[in-house]
């Protein structure tokens, strides 16, 4: 049997194990102090959107570590990016072989059959790995607030409750979270650099998994045009 193929049987059957209060303390709320409600959010959104719109086809060659209950397991991996919004993932282990292949195409995230996606955060948390504001577009916005540090913050909520948040810093996107009934259970935080507008460093964590996956950038690449065929993750290897 393939090692990614053990591996990720693995992280199954530990997920179902993995003790209740272990998993519910990784859920720990952070302190937010708010200063006041932030003003003129919706123009705050659209400058956001607009200084984190993909401009050009890239390339980015990353390291990736997974680490689910005390199992971890690394690699490396490709992100092949292009307007408007098109992204593709692929991760490798060490040996190089192939364990995971991801599309996302706007907000909707496409993978093979039977693919861990559950190591993978939904489209507007995925977006925010790769430093990209971009809440879907059935999310309403519901206001703003100044935090404490100079931060920003924008709240979104889902037709369902779900809500999503994002901390802005000096202009720049830095976490993203998924909160239910109040509570964050999921998150994405970035590492940002003066010298590119893609993150060195992004943690996706499944709180209430108990689950992170960690991605750091080594190098960054412009390209040409991707030719279509990439964007179907399940045509395939490309």
């Amino acid at each position: 049997m393939l090692p990614s193929v053990i591996f990720f049987r693995a992280l199954r059957v530990l997920s179902a194990v993995v003790l209740i209060p272990l998993a519910m303390s990784s859920c720990a709320a952070r302190q937010v102090v708010i200063v006041a409600p932030a003003v003129n959010v919706e123009q705050t959104a659209l400058r956001l959107e607009d200084h984190t719109r993909l401009s050009d086809p890239v390339r980015i060659v990353f390291d990736w570590e997974l680490n689910e209950a005390g199992v971890r397991v690394k690699g490396r991996g490709v992100a092949r990016i292009e307007p408007p919004y098109k992204a593709r993932i692929d991760l490798f282990l060490g040996n190089n072989e192939p364990v995971l292949k991801a599309v996302l195409l706007g907000g909707t995230l496409i993978m093979p059959p039977g693919a861990p996606a559950q190591i993978l955060p939904p489209p507007d948390l995925f977006w925010g790995t790769l430093g990209v504001f971009r809440p879907d577009y059935s999310a309403e916005l519901l206001g703003g607030d100044e935090l404490e540090g100079d931060a920003l913050r924008l709240r979104y909520a889902y037709k369902d409750g779900t809500e999503l948040h994002y901390r802005i810093e000096s202009g720049v996107l830095r976490t993203v979270e998924l909160l239910e009934s109040g509570s964050v259970v999921q998150r994405v935080e970035l590492v940002m650099s003066a010298e590119s507008r893609y993150p060195v460093q992004a943690t996706y964590r499944n709180l209430a998994a108990f689950r992170e996956l960690k991605i750091t950038r080594d190098r960054l690449e412009r390209v040409e045009s991707y030719p279509a065929d990439i964007w179907d993750p399940i045509g395939g290897w490309r």
